[in-house]
């Protein structure tokens, strides 16, 4: 039966819509058990690269299939939550012949499942028994609902199954068809309370509404009586001959609320409510495998249970079901003894947990096929569970047998779990398991858990101490596995050492962005960063030394005692910029999103994922947790806001048709007294907007700006909303009537300047007596009720305030800044606290948490960050700039380099001193080299000036004038009598500068960022220069005489090297070409292609027959001198979540003495193998964007500054 015209129609006509948002994988696994999809079709669909190419060659599928598939996948986006994407189908859903339906087992059709999945009724469960005598008396009574309403009841106590029952019953064509044709309407009841019951109502008028024209919709019922009499006229009316199934009812108060003469199925665990039908599914099967290997034992077995008094095994239980009990020890009873034994072993399991037979292998000391015999009994006999669909088998406990065993066996718990550990400790004496197979993974997720139930704490101890542990677990869990344990197991761990537990917390939490990158990263380098104090150092330090005897290449930061971090946590949840992130109200969780356009929820302790949803079409731009947690909303560039469920991760509402630009900011109200939600456009006019949940439109349009409106804030008491404009104001609205109360024009505070002012957020202080808000580089604090400015807060000229957001508990107040820094600032002192430096972009948000007690912030480094607010405070450590100069003598490290103040500093890198520090300059510093000889150092500025200046006096020797341009790069001859300059005004100076004497070099049409003396003999003169012309000269720099114009390349030149021996020169360019160049002919003598990106820095090897060269995608490529072919390319695996393959631009290569080794900068520092073109050794900085690294001449010391001003002296650990 071919696809209905107009259901292919519609696929056609949605189908970039489909494309753009459906997850394949999530989608087929319904279709194949619907029979309309192939497991080899999966298959092929599956090999395709992308998820994008995954859903067309999907759909390609599905245009060439029937109306069953058609069904089947409109199906499958409900189950998946793809509600706005099914109603684009459902239009079209095909009508399918009576006579089709006889193919589908128990009459369980496509339009079943359509009519069920739009009703709400709960899909068949993984674990299933068939129950069919029950099914057909419950199916029995519903056909006589067909003519006249009435009820029908299923009785049975917690855990019998009756719900279950229920959804199988109308589970059935022919029953929905003449009894039901209006549909089947499922609702889960429970313990409720009036106000509950009330919502509960709501939202199935809410839902059946949706289904009708929009001018059926209306405002929620506000009462009981109200909603049940919209029900009523719903069902009768709109809904007529529909079944309403009432799940879990427990009090006759809800049926009295829902008594409105329609067909209804209830189930009930509550006798007295009315007649029942009952079972357990758990004891039938128990009887049932009983009697399959005895069948004429029934009435010994009835007898049995019925007269044999079982104590009562859980008396602290909540289900009320001696059956159960009484058939799991029938069961147990009639096992062999040394069965018996070991299916009490069973008692360690977790809940929910399957585990592989190779993991009772261990537990028992037996072969796999032997295990595997005897779960085959447990199973056969319904006293074990069996997923057949993994391969190898995995086998679990129901919930209700684990708890038998558990009580049951209370007495030996500590004991049973002890045995676990040593059997696990014999079987794995040489190293724990580390394949990644089911069994792996068991052990290394469980471990500690059995360590800790059989309380054997030195053993916890000596596992959870151990970075060999961290390595391990890292690599198969992740890092957020590995904190929950320190976290769980904490009290424990404390009882030994609880500084020793807090080091490896600590290097986890900072540490966990890393140890999710792939390739994995090595665990010993990177506890090599942490304090010397720590016991992950000490121990990383033990195995560097180990290895380094070995040939390994290991590298100890020697002065990182400078350096304190002051992050609780750090997170990587997204690939790509995230915008917003924020708390739950309790604290416990952290929603993020971003340019992924994912949500996703995790623990605030440990970064563990908790929940991910593609939320949107487009760029998340914020969201915002309702005051209970219970619902999360987003807002995005796809002009859409939604409302979902945070414990389903299921979507419940779509706002899409009132924006009609990108939603910038959403926000629920503090409190759930009137739940609204709030948002905010990049409209004209209508761009503020007050969402009731249960409306399907807008409450209320809030009017006043006409410009774009960014963010928007309720103050804590809900009664007044402030919005920030691009209109350079803060206007404050009633909540109750949506009226404009007052407007804070903050663009009267920039009197100077007549640029546009754009408010970007504004925020309440606790006691919702001041409102504050940024722009530009500033932030204000006004007075609410007289609206006069209280404070400004001037920043850094450099940079813009992104975000503010007050503490809700003390007077400190947050700011995020878009040069990658977070301060916090005392709004009674007018004073700035601490400075909370890791960031490696510019961060979007910063939030409190609700008690004040963290701050949390979010970047376009694609982290999350969590700071402890009492630990961060000012720093005082000096950040220094990246342009630097180092000298290297068998006892010094020598760094020259200017500070965050435009301060000149020289330190000694070994001691961390400061040798000599300049006074603040005026112009900023912008260059820096040292003189070996004169003990001299040079700075260059932007304003066109050089100083010479001596070390350590700081007595000025020399102010040299001239440049009338930034001073790009300064370099001292050989013999330190002359000093050479190029700068951004396109010239060179060669200058005397004792004696002031100087010669310009001018011929270059733009700036010129680097030179080369083409030879290091003091009588040498010929000096090598490049240019964002594209051009290279060759000068004689005591006649100023140019020598050679060579046009080299078409676009601007990143870097030029000239070989060792004098022979050659290389240079690289935005062109993305390096040309090679003979110093005697001047001659081009290989132009080398090949990569991607500009390439931005090149290096000859010391024997000059290889050429290094690294481009802006973070690939290093190795060409022969000679014949200019290509020998290697590094970094060809292993990119990283920056979308680069090193983290960022290749900015400096240099090679080892003997040319085995590379080492390259880029995001961070990679040490290479030449030979074989593979990573040796990767040392990541807090910061990134590394400019330069100084490398010693025996290569055994590198020296760096990163972007947050971070100076790292690196040993090689020999």
């Amino acid at each position: 039966m071919a696809l209905e015209e107009g259901a292919r129609s519609c696929l056609l006509r949605v189908r970039n819509r489909l494309e753009q948002d459906i997850k394949p994988s999530y989608l087929m696994d319904h279709m194949i058990s619907d029979g309309v999809l192939t497991v080899d079709e999966e298959e092929k669909i599956r090999t395709q690269s992308t998820r994008k190419d995954q859903a067309v060659e999907l759909l390609e599928l599905l245009l060439r299939k029937d109306n069953h598939a058609y069904i089947s996948f409109y199906n499958a986006l409900i189950k998946e939550a793809y509600d706005d994407l099914a109603n684009l189908l459902h239009d079209d859903l095909p009508n399918i012949s009576p006579s089709v339906y006889k193919s589908f087992p128990d009459g369980c059709t496509p339009y079943v499942q359509t009519v069920l999945s739009e009703g709400g009724v709960p899909q068949r469960p993984v674990v299933f028994v068939s129950r069919p005598e029950l099914v057909n008396r419950i199916r029995e009574k519903l056909y006589r609902l067909q003519k006249e309403p009435g009820w029908v009841t299923v009785f049975g106590m917690a855990g019998s199954g009756k719900s279950v029952l229920a959804a199988e019953a109308v589970r059935h064509h022919g029953l929905i068809e003449e009894c039901f044709p209006g549909g089947v309407h499922w609702l889960s009841i429970g313990q409720l309370d009036k106000p509950d019951l009330l919502a509960k109502i709501q939202s199935l008028c809410f839902r059946l509404e949706q289904s009708l024209d929009s001018q059926s919709l209306q405002r929620p019922p506000n009462s009981l009586d109200e909603a049940k009499e919209r029900l009523r006229f719903l069902m009768l009316r709109r809904y007529p001959r529909s079944l309403l199934i009432l799940d879990d009812i427990w009090d006759s108060t809800v049926l009295k609320a829902l008594d409105i003469h329609c067909r209804i199925l209830l189930t009930t665990r509550n006798r007295s409510l009315t007649d029942s039908v009952s079972g357990s599914p758990l004891v039938v099967s128990l009887i049932g495998a009983l009697l399959k290997d005895k069948p004429n034992r029934w009435r010994y077995y009835l007898c049995q249970l019925q007269q044999k008094q079982f104590k009562r095994i859980r008396k602290s239980s909540s289900y009320d079901y001696d059956a159960l009990d009484q058939a799991m020890a029938a069961s147990i009873e009639v096992l062999p003894d040394e069965h018996r034994d070991l299916y009490k072993d069973l008692t360690v399991l977790e809940k929910d947990i399957k585990i592989p037979a190779k993991v009772l292998s261990v537990l028992w000391d037996m072969e796999p096929e032997e295990v595997e015999d005897i779960l085959e009994e447990f199973v056969n006999k319904s006293l074990l569970y069996v997923d057949s669909n993994n391969k190898p088998y995995l086998y679990y406990l129901h919930d209700l047998q684990l708890d038998f065993l558990v009580e049951q066996n209370r007495n030996e718990l500590e004991s049973l779990h002890t045995k676990v550990v040593r059997q696990y400790q014999q079987h794995y004496k040489d190293g724990h398991p580390t394949s990644g197979d089911d069994e792996c993974l068991y052990w290394i997720r469980f471990l500690t858990y059995h360590m800790a139930k059989a309380n054997l704490s030195q053993e916890l101890y000596a596992l959870m101490f151990s970075l060999d542990w961290v390595n391990i677990k890292a690599q198969i869990m992740g890092p957020a596995h590995l904190i929950n344990d320190y976290v769980e197991y904490g009290p424990i761990l404390d009882k030994e050492n609880s500084e020793v537990r807090s080091h490896f917390q600590e290097f986890l939490s900072l540490n966990g962005h890393q140890l999710e990158q792939r390739p994995f990263p090595d665990v010993v380098q990177l506890a090599l960063s942490e304090p010397h104090n720590s016991e992950v150092y000490r121990q990383a330090l033990v195995k560097a030394q180990e290895g380094a005897s070995r040939g390994k290449l290991y590298i100890d930061w020697l002065n990182k005692s400078s350096v304190e971090s002051l992050s609780l946590l750090v997170i990587h949840p997204h690939q790509g910029s995230i915008y917003s992130a924020c708390f739950s109200h309790d604290g416990t969780k952290i929603a993020s999103c971003g340019a992924s356009k994912m949500l996703k929820v995790f623990k605030s302790k440990s970064g563990e994922k908790l929940m991910e949803i593609q939320a949107h079409d487009e760029e998340v731009l914020c969201c915002a947790f309702s005051p209970d947690d219970r619902l999360l909303a987003t807002c995005s560039s796809d002009k859409k806001v939604k409302v979902w469920n945070v414990e389903r991760a299921m979507l419940l509402r779509v706002f899409e048709e009132e924006h009609e630009e990108q939603v910038n900011h959403c926000q629920f109200t503090n409190t759930t007294r009137r739940l609204l939600l709030a948002t905010c456009s990049n409209d004209k006019f209508l761009n503020v907007k007050l969402w009731n949940l249960n409306k399907p439109s807008s409450q209320n349009t809030v009017f006043g700006h006409f410009e774009p409106v960014n963010h928007c804030c309720f103050s804590p008491d809900d009664n007044f909303l402030s919005t920030s404009s691009n209109d350079g104001t803060v206007k404050l609205f009633q909540v109750s009537s949506a009226n404009e109360w007052k407007t804070i024009n903050v663009r009267e505070m920039f009197t100077e300047s007549d640029e546009e002012v754009l408010v970007k957020c504004s925020t309440w202080t606790a006691d919702g007596k001041r409102i504050i808000c940024a722009a530009r580089n500033d932030v204000w604090v006004f007075d609410v009720e007289t609206s006069d400015m209280l404070l400004e807060i001037r920043t850094n000229r450099l940079s813009m305030v992104q975000y503010c957001h007050a503490c809700p508990t003390s007077n400190l107040l947050a700011i995020a800044y878009s040069n990658y820094a977070v301060e916090l600032w005392d709004l009674g002192s007018n004073k700035k606290m601490a400075d909370c430096s890791g960031h490696l972009s510019w961060v979007q948000r910063v939030q409190f948490s609700p008690d004040g007690s963290q701050l949390l912030s979010c970047s376009d480094d694609q982290t999350v960050r969590l700071w402890e607010t009492k630990k961060v405070h000012t720093s005082s450590a000096v950040c220094l700039k990246r342009d630097s100069d180092v000298l290297f003598t068998d006892e010094e490290i020598i760094v020259s380099a200017a500070d965050n103040c435009n301060r000149l500093q020289v330190r000694d890198g070994r001691k961390g001193s400061v040798m000599f520090q300049s006074e603040e300059k005026s112009s900023r510093i912008r260059c820096t080299c040292m003189c070996r000889q004169l003990s001299a150092v040079v700075l260059g500025q932007e304003d066109g000036t050089v100083q010479v200046l001596e070390v350590p006096s700081g007595r000025l020797l020399a102010t040299l004038l001239g440049h009338t341009k930034t001073v790009l790069h300064c370099q001292f001859s050989q013999n330190g009598q002359t000093l050479i300059t190029s700068s951004e005004d396109t010239t060179i100076r060669v200058w005397r500068w004792q004696s002031g004497e100087c010669k310009v070099l001018q011929g270059h049409k733009e700036q010129v960022r680097c030179f080369s003396l083409l030879s290091k003999s003091p009588t040498e003169t010929t000096l090598l220069s490049w240019s964002f012309d594209g051009t290279v000269k060759v000068w004689d720099i005591d006649s100023g005489e140019k020598l050679q114009d060579i046009e080299a390349h078409r676009e601007a030149i990143l870097s030029c090297h000239v070989s060792p021996d004098g022979c050659f020169f290389a240079t690289t360019s935005a062109d993305k070409m390096i040309k090679l160049w003979c110093c005697k002919s001047w001659q081009c003598i290989y132009t080398l292609s090949g990569h991607q990106d500009c390439v931005r820095s090149c290096r000859f090897s010391w024997d000059s027959q290889r050429l290094a060269t690294g481009d802006d995608n973070g690939q290093i490529r190795l060409w022969s001198v000679k014949d200019g072919s290509l020998l290697k390319i590094c970094s060809r695996d292993g990119k990283d979540g920056m979308d680069s393959l090193h983290g960022g631009w290749v900015t400096d290569l240099h090679f080892s003495p003997d040319d085995s080794l590379l080492v390259s900068t880029g995001g961070y520092i990679k040490w290479w193998n030449v030979d074989k073109g593979e990573a040796l050794q990767t040392f990541f900085p807090t910061g990134s964007a590394l400019k330069k690294i100084h490398v010693s001449p025996d290569f055994s010391t590198f020296v760096t500054i990163d972007n947050i001003g971070i100076l790292y002296i690196l040993q090689r650990l020999m």
